[in-house]
C-alpha cells in the first residue's frame, strides 16, 4: 500500500473511532460511581473492558489508570502502524516513555525505591516498540544520579543532566515534567516542519504553544531567571513567534506575562482571575478545552492527516478523563467537581 493510501485507510479509521469515543453522558455516568468496585462495573460497559478486566484487588485509581495507559498504547501503537512511518506519530508516542520516565526520576529525587515506583509504571508502549531495556535501566538504578547516568547514552541524555542540576538547585519535581516534555515537543516540532500538512501542523503547533506559554508561567512561580526559562524553550510557532516568546520570557510576573498574551491569538483563554496559582490553572484548563475544540474540527475533512493526529489526541484526552475519575472517584470528589475539570464537550 502506498503512503497515499495508508494515509487515507488510516483517516477513515479514524472517523470510526471517533464515533466510539465516549460521550459526556457516558463520563457523567463514570463520574457518579459509588466506588471503585462499581467504577469497573461501569467501565466494563465501554469498549475498555478488556483493559480493566486484568486489575486485581485491591482497587485503586492508579492501577485502574495503569490499565487504560497499557490500553491507549495498543490503540496509538495500531493507528500509527496503519497511517505508516510518519514522523508525527512517533513524536505524540514519545509521550509514554517519557511519561515513566518522569515517574521514575521524580520518585528517585523523593528517595523512592524501585518497588514504590514499578506498581505506577506501564511498560506495554515500550514493549511494543522494544524499548523496554531504556526505562527498566533507569528504575533499577540505586538514585537519582545513577538513573541519568544510565540515559547518558540516549538521545536526551544532555536534558536530564540539566534537570537534575536545576531539579538541585531548586528542590522542586516538577522540573522533572518540564524538561522531559522539552524533550517530547522539540521532537513534535521537527516532525512538524517536515510534515508538509498544514491543518496536521497546526495542531501540533497549538500543542508546542501550550508547552513554551505554560513552561514560561511555571518558570516565573518557581523564581527562575530568564536564561532558565529560555532554556526551557523549544521552536516557536507562526502563532507565538520568538519576538513574542521573548516579550513573555522577559515579562516580571505571572501578571506581566498575561499582559503580553492579551495581543496574541489566544487573549480570549486569559482569565480574569487575581490569584496567580488559580489564573495559571484556569489558563491551563481553557488552553487544554481550545485544543480539543480545534482537534474536534479537524474532523471536518474528510481523507485528511490531521484525522489521525486528532484522534491520538481525542483517545489520549479520553483515557486521561477516566483516570481522572478514577481518582476523583477514590477520593469521594463530587461528580460535578470532577465533570467541570475534564477535556470533554460541553454539549453531549
Amino acid at each position: 500500500m502506498s503512503s497515499g493510501s495508508q494515509k487515507v485507510f488510516a483517516s477513515v479509521k479514524s472517523f470510526s473511532q471517533r464515533g466510539r469515543l465516549l460521550t459526556k453522558a457516558d463520563l457523567q455516568t463514570l463520574a457518579e460511581s459509588r466506588d471503585l468496585d462499581e467504577l469497573i462495573t461501569r467501565i466494563k460497559n465501554t469498549k475498555y473492558v478488556d483493559a480493566v478486566s486484568k486489575i486485581t484487588k485491591p482497587l485503586n485509581a492508579a492501577k485502574i489508570e495503569s490499565a487504560l495507559r497499557g490500553e491507549l498504547a495498543e490503540i496509538h501503537y495500531s493507528i500509527a502502524k496503519t497511517a505508516g512511518k510518519l514522523d508525527i506519530l512517533d513524536a505524540y508516542y514519545m509521550k509514554f516513555l517519557i511519561s515513566n520516565l518522569k515517574l521514575i526520576l521524580k520518585g528517585k529525587a523523593l528517595g523512592k525505591s524501585q518497588e514504590e515506583i514499578e506498581p505506577h509504571l506501564n511498560l506495554h508502549a515500550e514493549e511494543l516498540i522494544n524499548q523496554r531495556d531504556i526505562i527498566v535501566k533507569a528504575l533499577t538504578a540505586r538514585d537519582l544520579e545513577e538513573a541519568v547516568a544510565s540515559l547518558s547514552s540516549v538521545e536526551f541524555g544532555d536534558e536530564m543532566a540539566k534537570a537534575v542540576s536545576l531539579y538541585n538547585d531548586k528542590k522542586n519535581v516538577q522540573i522533572f515534567d518540564v524538561f522531559l516534555d522539552k524533550m517530547l515537543y522539540q521532537h513534535l516540532g521537527r516532525a512538524m516542519r517536515s510534515s508538509g500538512d498544514r491543518d496536521a501542523g497546526r495542531l501540533a503547533g497549538m500543542d508546542i504553544d501550550f508547552y513554551n506559554i505554560m513552561s514560561i508561567l511555571r518558570g516565573k512561580f518557581w523564581g527562575l531567571d530568564e536564561d532558565q526559562i529560555q532554556s526551557l524553550i523549544v521552536t516557536q510557532t507562526p502563532s507565538v513567534p520568538r519576538e513574542l516568546l521573548g516579550k513573555l520570557i522577559s515579562s516580571d510576573s505571572v501578571r506581566g506575562v498575561f499582559d503580553e498574551l492579551s495581543t496574541s491569538r489566544y487573549r480570549d483563554l486569559i482569565p480574569q482571575v487575581e490569584d496567580d496559582m488559580e489564573a495559571v490553572s484556569a489558563f491551563e484548563h481553557a488552553f487544554e478545552m481550545a485544543i480539543y475544540k480545534t482537534v474536534n474540527r479537524s474532523f471536518t475533512k474528510m481523507f485528511s492527516f490531521a484525522t489521525v493526529v486528532g484522534i491520538t489526541k481525542l483517545t489520549t484526552y479520553e483515557v486521561r478523563n477516566i483516570a481522572a475519575i478514577a481518582f476523583a472517584v477514590e477520593q469521594k470528589i463530587s461528580p460535578q467537581t470532577t465533570m467541570a475539570r475534564l477535556i470533554v464537550s460541553q454539549e453531549d
